[in-house]
């Protein structure tokens, strides 16, 4: 039976909002070369996706952290998710920029939030999780509680585990890595032949140089 974990990981191929080219990889921001690509912002396009990540982000808000008190988007790809998730459990909503404006004002944290608050933090998607824990400090530099975060997706680099590990921030994610390829193959998305080349980086990706 398929888990909450797959059915997402699915959906996500079929907007081809994850995009695997084992064969003609992808160069992220950071420089690293991959042969996978996730862009949930295209879940917001489609109403019935959009409306299942919002539910079951809030699913799992009101199930791992009752008591939060306020929801955080991290800038700019959770805005618009974070917002839908506030408005749908009814809580304040403010997101977190990844550097302060160097003009009006020059907020890092835009919107009104109470200091003290319990804040769950939304997120798109986690890589290093580097910028997302950096939305986390910002906010409990301003004096919120980060009672934990909440993204579509995950790489799942020991890397990042390590990073939320040492920052005491609990994880939960709709879907992650693993669910994505074990998919991907079951659809004929990608074939066995790939799956070792997808592991070399996996792996290793700071690394990997492509085939």
């Amino acid at each position: 039976m398929d888990t909450m974990k797959d059915i997402f990981a699915r959906r996500l191929l079929e907007v081809k909002a994850i995009k695997l080219q084992p064969k003609e990889p992808f160069t992220w921001a950071s420089g690293w070369l991959s042969p996978f690509y996730c862009d949930n912002r295209k879940t917001l396009s489609y109403p019935s996706l959009r409306s299942l990540v919002k539910t079951e982000l809030c699913h799992n808000i009101l199930e791992q952290f009752p008591d939060a008190d306020a929801i955080a988007g991290v800038a700019t790809g959770a805005i618009a998710q974070g917002a839908l998730v506030a408005d749908q459990l009814g809580l304040p909503f403010c997101y977190v920029r990844s550097k302060a404006k160097d003009h009006g004002m020059q907020n890092l944290i835009e919107g009104n939030i109470d200091k003290g608050a319990k804040v769950v933090v939304v997120e798109d998607l986690i890589s290093t999780g580097g910028s997302s824990l950096k939305a986390v400090e910002a906010l409990r530099q301003h004096g919120c509680q980060v009672i934990g975060m909440v993204a579509s997706y995950t790489y799942g680099f020991p890397v990042a585990e390590e990073a939320f590990k040492e920052a005491q921030v609990r994880l939960v994610t709709l879907t992650d890595y693993d669910h994505v390829v074990k998919q991907a193959l079951a659809t004929g998305y990608i074939k066995q032949e790939d799956m070792a080349l997808l592991s070399q980086w996996r792996n290793n990706p700071s690394e990997w140089k492509g085939k």
